[in-house]
């Protein structure tokens, strides 16, 4: 029950692995086919169906793989966000129970030394 429960949740992440193998096996029997024949109005529907396709299989579970990747940094940077904002809630709390006011005086910046602009 677990492997399924693993698959719901990354769904992407397996349908990434799943079209990169199709697109795998399609290179090689296409890689198989054009070599069966020394004609090349033969070889063409191997290249196409077979290159062309695995080819673009292979990109579609990248960009899954990448989508993945990305939703779960999306997550960690939500969840430090959720820490960050808890923590700045607790910070403005004064031992009284009154929340402070920001203050509203700016400094100006000073250049570090030796750079410009």
């Amino acid at each position: 029950m677990d492997v399924v429960n693993w698959v719901r949740n990354q769904w992407d992440r397996v349908g990434a692995w799943v079209l990169v193998g199709i697109g795998g096996i399609a290179l090689v029997l296409g890689w198989v086919g054009v070599t069966g024949t020394p004609y090349t109005f033969e070889q063409i529907p191997y290249v196409v169906s077979g290159g062309l396709g695995g080819l673009f299989l292979l990109g579609v579970g990248a960009m899954l793989w990448i989508s993945a990747d990305l939703r779960d940094e999306w997550r960690k940077l939500d969840r430090l966000l959720e820490l960050h904002e808890e923590q700045a809630a607790v910070a403005d709390h004064s031992p009284n129970g009154q929340t402070e006011e920001p203050p509203t005086t700016t400094r100006r910046r000073t250049p570090l030394r030796g750079h410009s602009g």
